[in-house]
């Protein structure tokens, strides 16, 4: 096979080594613009997973890496005055140069032909006399750009700045700094590489940036700026700069990675924030990968589509959780008020891979004063002592006269299974047994306020008394053979209501018996659903009376919390999402008239419910469609609902539109909670993906929310949260009639 790599860097001449590896009578030849040593950057990461895996892809450039590395255990966070360290992470750094140094006497020595300081032919005179053309040139690739219109590349520039910068200074642990003066906050990602020369990389927002004149430094200018910064910690010791230049850092995602015989390799096809790892990383994986597929796969063709298929999943994980990281950093204002253990935690659990569990593993004295801090702030904020040795999740928890045992919440899940709105035994077993399985708060499934504000004919409602009777039963039974809470959440299906129950057509309208429809705006929510009607003054009146009548129902019937459903384009929803609000009076606009009518209704609520009593309010955090809501408004609705009484937000995101593409994947909501935890200073409850008691603990520990609400975890275990507490050692109270399941040691194989 004759191949051709596009880029001298890292990739290509590492999949030049592993083809000639497989079969010397490849032929591979390298083109690079730039010489031998001409090199951005200083130092390279890799962890011990990594080096393992170049370990069985190549032992001798392997054996050579690993003898030029410096190897390091520890993180240090110097912040608000302290230096917090955390151990076990196992990570190596070595010079950017050497490895390239490496890689080139390793390729020369396969058979690999290098041309240094020469462009490569054209993309068609590469095709035309090669069997691969392999596209390895960089964030800025000349290929990618030519084939745009094949591989559909996506190029986002982040918005804050960062320079990349050496110095003599040798980091013992790979190191955080967070530095402020009169122009902002900087931080710096440091750590060494060889015996006396590290990565010092310097970052700040934009604002910062332009502030401290840094937009209009030269090379010399930033060197200077950052060493009077740094002084203190650089202890004499200089910065170096190489190509030292301010940048934004592109993330780079193309829909495609190969179009006949072109295949995109490393920074060329995707990039991930250099604050979870080394780009150098995952494109030398990338080498195993497309080596794997070549030599596994018939055809070129199928090669190509296999590398992707199989190299695509975990590159897209690693970028959401570079993502999640990048903003971060992106807003590490955000966290400065965090006490700087909960910082440092925050920080080492950032990418949402590092969770509670495994850092208590890679260093259990850290994690054992995180959750002492934990245990300390739960007691303060409850009124109760926390038992020794408690997890954060089975801390406990106070809204307003209301006391939760934990942290644990049954997300409302609708059954679908009510007649004319009164429920029956299956929602008593539903609620009862996952109340019975240990969460500190159960909420119903969606309750409608009125027979036309149901989904679907099968929902629960609450508008006659006697489906207040129904829900009592279930309340009672929850207070009395439980220490659980039990919630309602009251809504008003709007636009998306009378429809079909999803196993007869999800979302489809009824084929008879359906009723007239509200809403923000006439839209219909499918292109085959009925018309809503604008919602008029009356109709606001109507509907608000709905819901006050609903929640003296709910009181009625006991519950301990009541929860205002604003959320998935249901009628209060349609109002506060701007794909859904049309409207040019006082009820459309800015976020603020948007929050209007929503704020009517909760007003006459909260009046209606009784003041010792918490109120829950749900929001969708992103619509994830085209003019969705910012959640910039989303931070300023739930202010205004804290403003207006709410004790906290239960924040969701998504189905407002048919049409929208979710970023699906681990806590892939949690960090739309944490930032309106933390900028509407509320507290909050998390939803989405939640999968793990270590989630619950990383989630309650960091700050990111003060609850976690969990659904399809529930459905598959409604003992979830007492299987959690065994899996942890942790003790939980059972009900008198299972008090003998304490002798009982289970067998899982």
């Amino acid at each position: 096979m004759k191949i051709a790599c596009i880029g001298g860097g890292p990739a290509g001449l590492y999949f030049g080594i592993l083809m000639k590896r497989v079969d010397p009578a490849h032929q591979v030849t390298v083109w690079e613009r730039n010489r031998p040593n001409d090199t951005f950057g200083f130092g390279v990461v890799f962890s011990d997973a990594t080096l393992g895996n170049l370990a069985a892809a190549d032992p001798e450039s392997h054996a050579a890496i690993t003898a030029s590395f410096a190897h390091w255990n520890d993180i240090d966070i110097h912040f608000g005055g302290r230096v917090l360290r955390s151990t076990g992470h196992g990570f190596a750094g070595m010079s950017r140069q050497k490895l390239l140094d490496i890689l080139q006497a390793r390729a020369r020595e396969l058979g690999v032909v290098i041309h240094f300081e020469r462009e490569a032919p054209g993309l068609a005179e590469l095709e035309q006399g090669h069997d691969l053309v392999v596209a390895a040139d960089g964030v800025n690739s000349a290929v990618r750009s030519e084939l745009g219109a094949h591989l559909a590349p996506d190029l986002d520039f982040r918005p804050n700045r960062f320079v990349w910068l050496g110095t003599t200074f040798p980091f013992e642990a790979f190191t955080f700094y967070f530095r402020e003066n009169e122009h902002g906050l900087f931080r710096v990602h440091a750590y060494r590489y060889e015996e006396c020369a590290s990565t010092f990389i310097l970052e700040c927002t934009e604002a910062t940036w332009k502030k401290a004149g840094l937009d209009r430094a030269s090379e010399d200018d930033t060197l200077a700026y950052a060493e009077r910064l740094f002084a203190a910690e650089l202890r004499g010791h200089r910065l170096q700069k190489n190509r030292s230049i301010w940048r934004a850092f592109p993330t780079v995602k193309n829909r495609a990675w190969h179009h006949q015989r072109v295949v995109l390799m490393g920074d060329a096809a995707h990039t991930a924030h250099y604050s979870i790892g080394s780009g150098t990383k995952l494109a030398m994986e990338d080498c195993i990968a497309l080596r794997d597929a070549v030599v596994s796969q018939p055809s070129l063709e199928g090669a190509l589509g296999a590398y992707e298929a199989n190299r695509r999943p975990e590159v897209e994980a690693i970028q959401r959780s570079a993502q999640v990281s990048l903003e971060w950093f992106e807003n590490t204002e955000r966290y400065l008020k965090l006490d700087p253990v909960r910082f440092a935690f925050s920080l080492l659990t950032r990418s949402l891979r590092v969770t509670h569990d495994n850092l208590a593993r890679r260093d259990p004295s850290f994690v054992q004063a995180v959750d002492a801090l934990v245990a300390k702030d739960a007691s303060a904020q409850s009124g109760r002592a926390v038992p020794s040795g408690a997890p954060p999740m089975f801390t406990p928890y106070r809204l307003r006269d209301l006391v939760l045992d934990n942290r644990i919440v049954v997300s409302p899940m609708c059954q679908y299974s009510a007649t004319d709105g009164t429920i029956d035994d299956w929602h008593l077993v539903h609620l009862g047994s996952r109340a019975v399985g240990g969460a500190g708060l159960v909420l119903t499934e969606m309750t409608d306020v009125s027979a036309d504000g149901r989904i679907t004919p099968g929902c629960a409602g609450l508008y006659r008394p006697e489906h207040a009777a129904a829900f009592r039963r279930v309340v009672e039974f929850v207070h009395r053979h439980t220490t659980a809470k039990i919630g309602v959440q009251l809504a008003h299906a709007g636009r998306k209501g009378a429809t079909r129950r999803p196993w007869e057509g999800a979302d489809q309208p009824l084929e008879t018996g359906g009723w007239p429809l509200l809403a923000a705006s006439p839209l219909p929510y499918l292109p085959s659903s009925p018309l809503p009607r604008a919602m008029t003054r009356a109709d606001m009146d109507a509907v608000t009376a709905d819901f006050v009548r609903a929640a003296g129902l709910a009181n009625d019937a006991g519950f301990d919390l009541l929860e205002l459903h604003a959320a998935h384009g249901y009628l209060l929803a349609s109002f506060i999402s701007p794909l859904t609000n049309r409207r040019d009076d006082e009820y459309g606009g800015p976020i603020e008239q948007r929050m209007r009518y929503p704020l009517e209704v909760f007003d006459a609520v909260r009046r209606a419910w009784p003041e010792h009593k918490p109120i829950s309010v749900r929001l969708s955090a992103c619509d994830w469609a085209p003019g969705g809501i910012d959640l910039g408004d989303v931070v300023t609705a739930a202010a205004l609902l804290k403003a207006h009484g709410a004790d906290i937000i239960d924040v969701s995101a998504g189905q407002t539109v048919r049409d929208a593409q979710p970023s699906y994947g681990r806590l892939f909501q949690t960090p739309f909670s944490e930032r309106v935890r933390l900028e509407a200073a509320v507290p909050t409850m998390t939803v989405g993906n939640i999968s793990s008691w270590s989630d619950a603990n990383s989630i309650i520990a960091a700050g990111r929310a003060d609850l976690c609400v969990l659904a399809r975890a529930h459905l598959f275990d409604p003992y979830w949260t007492r299987h959690a507490a065994s899996d942890q050692g942790y003790e939980l109270e059972w009900p008198d009639p299972y008090k003998s399941v304490t002798k009982y040691v289970p067998r899982f194989r």
